[in-house]
Formats: C-alpha cells, structure tokens, sequence
C-alpha cells in the first residue's frame, strides 16, 4: 500500500477528486496518510478531516529560508513514512531538499498542456487568462514528476480541452478541471501504485506497452 501526503494551497478540489476515487475503488493501493498546506484556514484541511485524514499546517512563512522550511517538510514526511507526495494546487516553489529527497516520487498537477503556459509565473486562473489571450484552441491539464524547475519534470499523462469562444478564465477553468484534472491525476496515482510506469531518462513510459 503506498502512503502519499498531498500538498494543498486552497479550496482542494483536487484533493476530493483524489478522496473520491480511493472511496469507490477507482485507486488502487493508495492511502492518503497526511494533507498539509501553506496555510492553516484552506478549505483543503476541512475536507481532510471530514474523511479522518491527518491535516497539517506548514508554512514557509514560520522558517527562515528555504532549505529550513524543505527540512521541515522531509521530517514531516518520514516522520509518516510516507512513499509519494501529490502537489495539488499548491503554490509553493518546492524546495530542492525535498525534491532531493523524492525523486521521481512528488507529483504535480498543471492547468495546462506543459511545455505551453508553464513555468513561473503560470498558476490557477493566470494559466487560464493567458491561454484565453493567447488565442489557443486547445488548452487542458499534465501531471508530471516534479524536477529543479518548475512544471518541467518528466511527463506522465496529459488531457487536452477544448476552448470556447465565449469562455472566460472562470469557465474555463472549471472545464478544464472537470474534464481533465479531476481525471488525470487520480490516474496518474493509480498508474504509481499500481507499479504501471516507469521514468526512462527524462520520460515515463508505460511498463505493460513494451
């Protein structure tokens, strides 16, 4: 059984889509041990205790830098043994001790088709004002492994949205989590669980493709 702690900056509609299919069966050999967030009123906490998951606060804001707020976040982590960490919504840069510390083993969820929209500066609905001022025709939503940089690790599965003509970064947004992150990253933890995956240099390949 894998034990993963997922990482959360708001409201954790992520988080609930991942509760979900653990719920029904849908996921497989995954138990969220821990949700821990930046910060102590996201609504993310309320959902974990609602389903008796361990709710931590952790913030860089309480640590002097950097790498003390990264050690931190590691001890946290082993203290609870946990196997793999899932950034859902969490706008926190990770720190390169805890990438460090889990390679290949911190997944994150980005609002878009990575390399497009990606990168510093690209988080929750400036993603989606970008695409809309962009002119794009297809937007949607990647999970990856989670590398050094920001959105640039290994990919793992990508789902692509159509845009409208009328939307707007709100519709849009809730489109593009409907109709792919809700889908895709529950997927992705299945697929890591369930041993599906593997990283070959700087991309995932499925092990029952070869």
């Amino acid at each position: 059984m894998l034990r993963a702690a997922v990482l959360v900056s708001g409201g954790g509609t992520n988080l609930q889509a991942i509760l979900d299919r653990v719920a029904d069966g849908t996921v497989t050999n995954v138990q969220i041990a821990v949700v821990i967030s930046n910060k102590k009123d996201a609504y993310a906490l309320t959902r974990a205790e609602a389903v008796g998951v361990e709710g931590l606060c952790i913030s860089p804001k309480d640590y002097p830098d950097k790498e003390a707020f990264g050690a931190a976040m590691v001890a946290a982590l082993r203290e609870r043994a946990i196997d793999l960490v899932v950034l859902a919504g969490y706008l926190v840069i990770v720190p390169e001790n805890l990438v460090a510390a889990y390679p290949n083993r911190i997944v994150n969820i980005h609002p878009a088709l990575i390399p497009s929209f990606c990168g510093m500066g690209y988080y929750g609905l400036k993603v989606h004002e970008a695409v809309l001022a962009r002119g794009v025709k297809v937007t949607g939503a990647t999970v990856h492994f989670v590398d050094a940089l920001a959105d640039h690790g290994p990919i793992i599965a990508q789902k692509a949205v159509c845009v409208r003509d009328d939307d707007t970064p709100e519709t849009l947004q809730r489109r593009v989590m409907e109709e792919a992150e809700w889908i895709l990253l529950p997927q992705a933890l299945d697929d890591i669980a369930n041993d599906r995956i593997e990283v070959v240099g700087s991309v995932v390949r499925r092990k029952d493709k070869k």
